[in-house]
């Protein structure tokens, strides 16, 4: 088994990410010019202060954030963290460059300073709680369309399986009908056609829950079933697969295709004296995507399956679920006799 690959280190939640600190740092620059602008100062100077402060204000507000307090909301409190840090920091920067006695001029500066710090950090700060609502709402959208999509599938999945439980007795109960009538006509094939079946079986047995199954698997399937057909009612069926190559690779669910044949043979071919030829065939239309598979018989045709039965609602219910609410199963009864079914459907990905 494959070790899971390393998981990366979680980022401290108390330090800001790289988005938040170019974004403050563009708001100090632009606002570095418009101060030393105004007061005519070295910008040298004036970035000084507001980096610092701007820097103060950011972990400030990012390592509210993260403290896990019950005391205030956390929007409100990092709010009010950052609108007591602003005249703080402000002074902190004052009293670190500034080495002259106190005088009005520099009070002023201060006060303007804090006011303008305070102002925008406030603007600033509501702008990133208002961002990451928005974040958070999309993280938790996203969320519960996974998990829907993740109920979605396994809904799908379940009802397969279902489905193709039901599938399984019906196969294994006309195959065992045709057993019995072998050996209550003591035909002298019934003991070769015993061992086709048989060994036909046990090569099906292991494909009936193959959820990888493709439709060439499931056209190996149906040939070795004709051909045991066959061998039971040599000069009463006739048959013939022949479906493009470039459909060979297409995901179809397993045994949809062969309870068609099956019931060409136990509903058409079977009844009649005459016996008859089933078709199996296909085509993709390179226009819409869209694909075709048939089974057509010369039996006995749509009097004697006026109403269709628990293998062909399956195989309907199935191709739907398998393929989108688009795919269809539709009978027509074919002149003089016989039935054509026939499956459309766009194809699944197979990425």
């Amino acid at each position: 088994m494959n070790a899971p690959p390393p998981s990366l280190p979680s980022r401290n939640p108390a330090l800001p990410t790289m988005r938040q600190s170019l974004v403050v740092t563009f708001v100090t620059l632009q606002l570095t010019w418009v101060l030393a602008t105004l007061s005519s100062g070295p910008f040298l100077s004036v970035l000084l202060r507001i980096g610092f402060i701007a820097i103060a204000l950011l972990f400030t507000y990012t390592a509210t954030g993260a403290l896990r307090q019950r005391a205030l909301p956390s929007p409100l409190a990092r709010v009010l963290a950052v609108a007591l840090m602003a005249p703080l920091a402000t002074l902190a920067i004052f009293r670190l460059t500034e080495n002259s006695p106190a005088k009005r001029e520099l009070v002023y500066g201060y006060i303007m300073l804090a006011v303008v710090a305070l102002v925008v950090g406030l603007l600033v700060t509501l702008v990133a709680l208002r961002l990451e609502r928005k974040e958070r709402e999309r993280t938790a959208r996203l969320q519960d369309e996974r998990e829907r999509h993740t109920l979605e599938r396994e809904l799908l999945d379940s009802r397969l399986r279902l489905l193709q439980a039901q599938i399984e007795p019906h196969f294994l109960f006309n195959t065992l009908a045709n057993i019995a009538a072998l050996v209550e006509a003591k035909s002298d094939n019934a003991g070769p056609v015993l061992r086709h079946l048989i060994a036909y079986l046990k090569a099906a047995m292991p494909r009936l829950n193959d959820a990888d199954a493709t439709l060439d698997t499931e056209l190996q399937l149906v040939r070795a079933y004709l051909e045991l057909m066959h061998m039971r009612m040599p000069d009463r069926l006739r048959f013939t697969v022949d479906t493009p190559a470039v459909l060979n690779g297409l995901p179809f669910p397993a045994m949809a295709l062969l309870t068609l044949v099956e019931n060409a043979v136990r509903h058409g071919i079977d009844p009649s004296l005459d016996g008859g030829c089933i078709e199996v065939g296909g085509k993709l239309d390179g226009a819409s995507g869209r694909v075709s598979l048939w089974v057509s018989d010369t039996g006995m045709g749509m009097s004697e399956l006026s109403q269709p039965g628990t293998g062909l609602n399956n195989v309907r219910t199935r191709l739907q679920a398998f393929y989108g609410d688009g795919a269809k199963l539709d009978l027509h009864e074919q002149l003089p006799h016989g039935l054509h079914v026939e499956l459309t459907f766009h194809p699944r990905s197979t990425a």
